[in-house]
C-alpha cells in the first residue's frame, strides 16, 4: 500500500489513564515525510471503564479477556461516532492500546484493546499490537516514538515526552537512541489528587514545596539510572521501586511534588548534557508535563539555559504521540520498518503491528 498521501487516525491511551486521544492525521511523502493534524480530541473514559483500565493489572485471566474486548469495542464506537460527525473515512485505525503489562525481560508486553472488536464495532481497518514482535526479537518493545521523531522532526535535536512516564529521542553517532529517562505524572498525579486535584496544575504545588535532600538522594540512587543504552520503566517499576521510597518518606505531599520535580529535571538534564552535539540544543516537549511550568525553569536551571525551547502548539503537545502512532500505522501499511533496534536493543529493525479487516 505504498501511496504517496494518506488520512489515518492515531489513538493513544497513556500510561496517565486520563482518557483517549484521537488524532486524525494526514501524511504527505515528498522528499521528507510531511504531516500534518486535520482534528484531535481526548475523549475521556467513563468512569468505570477508567477504573477497570486503572486497575487492570489486577484483575483474573477472564477478566482481563473481557476488558480487552470490551475497551476494543468502545474505542471502535468512539472512532465511528467521530468519523460520522466529521464526515471523513480515514484508511485504517492505528491503536496503541493500553498497557497492562510491559517485561520485556521475560519476553511480555501486553496493551489491550481488541483488534477485532475495534474492527467490528468501528467497520475499518485497524492496526494495533505494536510492541510484541520488537519484544520478540529481543527489544525493549519501548519507546516506539523515535522513528516518528526521526521522519518528521529532524530538525529538534531532542524530542521529550512528558506523560506518565518521561521519555528522550536524540540522534547519536549516526543512530537514532532514546530511552526512558524517568517516572512523571504517574507519581506525580496521585499526590496531587490527595491534596485534592486530578494534577498539579503548572506545578504550583511543587512550587511552595522544599525539595527533601534525603528523598531526593534516594530517588537519585534508583538502580534504573545507572543503567547505559535501552531501558524503559512501567507501573510495575512504580509499585516496585519508586512508590516504597514515597510512602516511607515522611515530607508533606507539597514537598514530595518538589522534589520529585528536582529529581526530574536533574536527570532529564543529564541526559541532554552526556547526548547535546551542540551549545544550544533545540528541544521539543510534548505531553501533559509540558504545562508544568516549574519542571521547566528547574530543568533550565540544571541546563544552565543552554538550550533552547521549541514552541510546539498545544494539539502537538497534547497529541503527539497520537499522531506517531497514526505514522507507525502508515509505515505498517507501506511495510516499512517502524521500530528501530538502535532504540529498543532489539537484534534488527522490524515492522510492527496487527492489521484487522
Amino acid at each position: 500500500m505504498n501511496y504517496p498521501s494518506y488520512h489515518v487516525i492515531g489513538l493513544m491511551s497513556g500510561t496517565s489513564g486520563d482518557g483517549l486521544d484521537l488524532a486524525y492525521c494526514h501524511f504527505e511523502k515528498k522528499e521528507s515525510w510531511e504531516f500534518s493534524i486535520l482534528d484531535a480530541v481526548t475523549i475521556p473514559f467513563p468512569i468505570s471503564l477508567g477504573e477497570q483500565l486503572k486497575n487492570s493489572h489486577l484483575l483474573s485471566a477472564l477478566d482481563l479477556n473481557l476488558l480487552d474486548v470490551t475497551f476494543g469495542k468502545w474505542m471502535g464506537e468512539k472512532v465511528q461516532s467521530f468519523c460520522k460527525q466529521k464526515k471523513i473515512t480515514p484508511e485504517a485505525i492505528c491503536s496503541h492500546g493500553h498497557t497492562v503489562f510491559h517485561r520485556p525481560q521475560k519476553g511480555l508486553t501486553l496493551q489491550i484493546g481488541n483488534g477485532w472488536a475495534m474492527q467490528a464495532s468501528s467497520g475499518m481497518k485497524i492496526i494495533n499490537d505494536f510492541r510484541m514482535r520488537d519484544v520478540q526479537l529481543g527489544g525493549q518493545g519501548a519507546p516506539l516514538v523515535p522513528i516518528g521523531d526521526r521522519l518528521l522532526f529532524a530538525d529538534m535535536d531532542f524530542c521529550i515526552n512528558l506523560g506518565g512516564i518521561s521519555n528522550i529521542s536524540m540522534e547519536s553517532n549516526g543512530k537514532r537512541v532514546a530511552f526512558d529517562c524517568s517516572p512523571f505524572n504517574l507519581l506525580l498525579n496521585p499526590i496531587a489528587e490527595k491534596l485534592g486535584k486530578p494534577y498539579d496544575e503548572s506545578g504550583n504545588w511543587a512550587r511552595e514545596g522544599n525539595i527533601d535532600p534525603d528523598l531526593l538522594k534516594e530517588l537519585n540512587e534508583v538502580s534504573f539510572y545507572q543503567i547505559q543504552g535501552a531501558k524503559s520503566l512501567g507501573r510495575e517499576d512504580m509499585e516496585e521501586v519508586f512508590l516504597p521510597i514515597l510512602s516511607k518518606s515522611e515530607s508533606p505531599e507539597k514537598d514530595k511534588l518538589a522534589t520529585l520535580t528536582e529529581h526530574y529535571a536533574f536527570q532529564i538534564a543529564k541526559v541532554i548534557q552526556t547526548f547535546a552535539q551542540v551549545d544550544f540544543p533545540n528541544v521539543l516537549i510534548t505531553g501533559g508535563g509540558a504545562y508544568h511550568t516549574y519542571f521547566l525553569e528547574r530543568l533550565d536551571f540544571h541546563l544552565q539555559s543552554k538550550w533552547k525551547k521549541f514552541q510546539a502548539s498545544n494539539e502537538l503537545i497534547e497529541f503527539k504521540e497520537a499522531l506517531i502512532f497514526a505514522f507507525l500505522g502508515v509505515l505498517r501499511l507501506r511495510g516499512e520498518n517502524n521500530c528501530l533496534a538502535s532504540v529498543t536493543h532489539a537484534i534488527e529493525d522490524s515492522c510492527g503491528g496487527t492489521i484487522f479487516g
